[in-house]
């Protein structure tokens, strides 16, 4: 398919990420139709409202992360504490020279907002509401959905499709795709109110506080004066009977005291841990909830929806524009459901330490709790859930490998080195004569960083024609800062995917092996 072709890309569910989706497409000029199933946008409720620094570069680049972080709350220090004594925290990086927070609390109905303002600005998003499919047809030219609106059956037809349509997928159920997994039986109850508390910008995890004993209570400050709060409460929870009894009230007073409150939304449910079969069938890929579900421990869920969003959109982008070979969407599942692998571990193991189900796992859980409290050695087997942070594709076959590295780190906060398949550092630059940061030139292109100006040249006259930016870290990296954290030399060359993720790094500057690396990271075997 040529970039001349109008034909649009398929995206099912309006929520985050299909919108997102949609808008990193439009950076392509490749149109969209969104269909959403529901008569109108739901913006009750905070659902997801963590978001991480490699994610919101990822929303800077479809146009609202500024937005995001003038209204969210930074935080960057996370507490756990054994009923009222603090075992440890976790402090992340300050912004330090970059614009983006390690971390921000804003409601996903915040985020969902912004996200349909730009794509209602966006002549190439078609979106549409009310437009439940009911069908789905497809061949290798392209899928056809029946989809049926109040008034009316219609038919709409896509090169591709994108499943963004939730953990109910009815894209994943017509394409016969299992969702295999498990569900815990321990309800969670969701509160946002809105008050004026003397907790800190942080996260707080609490194990058997004494208003919530045996089980968990997470506390997070969001814009508005509003506080989210997730009690761990039995299997045989009743939130209506809660309510009408003034139980609910009673709970909340344990944590504000005597401190108006006002509830603005409540909701309990339960957390699944499940994994689609596959992530693709034909021209069909799901996405976000559709192809995965983890507890929330660690903001894994719509983190890594949007992550899916953009390994997938720049994909579809250069196969439509004929920059790749149609091979390169087989590893939109082999990275995707890697990182999915990866984030299952960590929430499972996470689930098994807050919702034991055995006597012997309460017996552990307890006495490793009490033992925190003298030990700090014992701290590090208590799990109040690691914190999200992007996977490293060091075994995708997009990525060259530059010799035997350690696996994905579990340690919270571990170092990313430069190496190929790791999401690359950021760093103040200057391009043009205008400063900037290097996860800025990203989106679009493959980017490639020499050391010098001669071999950046070189690169620039001889790939022409191909989607890949040359620039020499002498001439843009004003600082050094960029050069001390790629580890580059003279004679380095590091090439980077449009999704920031370094699909290449050659010590020594060598045009072929570079071409070969350009190939290979377009899915070209």
């Amino acid at each position: 398919m040529n970039e001349t072709d109008t034909e649009p890309v398929v995206i099912v569910g309006a929520g985050p990420v299909g919108l997102v989706t949609s808008l990193l497409l439009a950076r392509f000029g490749v149109p969209t139709v969104v269909l959403e199933a529901a008569a109108r946008r739901d913006p009750t409720g905070s659902k997801a409202i963590c978001f991480q620094r490699d994610v919101l570069d990822i929303l800077d680049r479809v146009g609202c992360a500024e937005k995001m972080i003038a209204r969210g709350v930074t935080w960057t220090t996370g507490r756990t504490y054994y009923r009222d004594t603090e075992l440890f925290a976790v402090t992340f990086p300050t912004t330090g020279r970059s614009t983006v927070p390690p971390w921000i609390n804003i409601s996903q109905a915040d985020l969902e907002r912004y996200l349909l303002d730009l794509a209602a600005e966006n002549p190439l998003i078609d979106l549409r509401y009310g437009h439940p499919v009911i069908g789905l047809q497809q061949d290798e030219t392209g899928v056809e959905v029946d989809v049926a609106t109040a008034t009316a059956r219609v038919v709409v037809r896509g090169s591709h499709l994108v499943a963004a349509d939730g953990s109910k997928s009815t894209i994943r159920q017509l394409l016969g795709i299992g969702f295999p997994g498990r569900s815990f039986s321990d309800q969670f109850l969701i509160c946002d109110i809105r008050a004026d508390l003397p907790f800190p910008n942080e996260r707080r995890f609490y194990f058997d506080p004494e208003w919530n004993p045996g089980r968990q209570v997470l506390v997070h400050q969001c814009p508005d004066r509003t506080w989210r709060i997730d009690w761990q409460v039995p299997a045989d929870y009743d939130l209506h009977a809660e309510r009408a009894s003034g139980a609910l009230d009673a709970r909340i007073r344990k944590i504000t005291g005597d401190t108006p409150y006002e509830i603005v939304w409540v909701s309990a449910y339960r957390f699944h841990q499940r994994r689609a079969e596959t992530f693709r069938r034909g021209q069909a890929f799901l996405a976000g909830d559709a192809a995965h579900l983890y507890a929330p421990f660690g903001a894994r869920g719509l983190n890594s929806g949007v992550q899916d969003a953009e390994n997938l959109a720049w994909k579809l982008a250069y196969v439509r524009r004929g920059w790749a070979p149609e091979e390169l969407l087989a590893s939109y599942d082999i990275e995707r459901r890697a990182a999915s692998g990866e984030n299952l571990a960590v929430t499972t193991r996470t689930m098994e330490f807050l919702v034991p189900h055995t006597p012997d796992e309460h017996a552990r859980r307890s006495a490793a709790l009490k033992a925190a409290l003298t030990d700090p050695d014992a701290r590090t087997s208590i799990d109040s859930g690691k914190l999200a942070e992007p996977y490293w594709y060091l075994d995708s076959p997009l990525t060259t490998p530059s010799g035997p590295v350690g696996g994905f780190p579990r340690a919270p906060g571990a170092v990313r080195p430069p190496i190929p398949g790791v999401l690359c550092p950021d760093a103040p630059c200057v391009v043009d004569g205008h400063r900037t940061r290097l996860r800025r030139l990203l989106g679009t292109g493959l980017v490639a960083l020499t050391g010098n100006d001669e071999h950046s040249e070189e690169i620039s006259k001889r790939l022409q024609g191909l989607p890949v930016r040359s620039y020499a870290l002498e001439a843009i990296d004003t600082t050094g800062v960029l050069r001390a954290a790629l580890d580059a030399g003279p004679d380095t060359v590091h090439l980077l995917r449009p999704d920031g993720h370094l699909a290449a790094v050659l010590r020594d500057f060598d045009f072929e092996a570079l071409a070969r690396a350009v190939r290979r990271a377009v899915g070209h075997r």
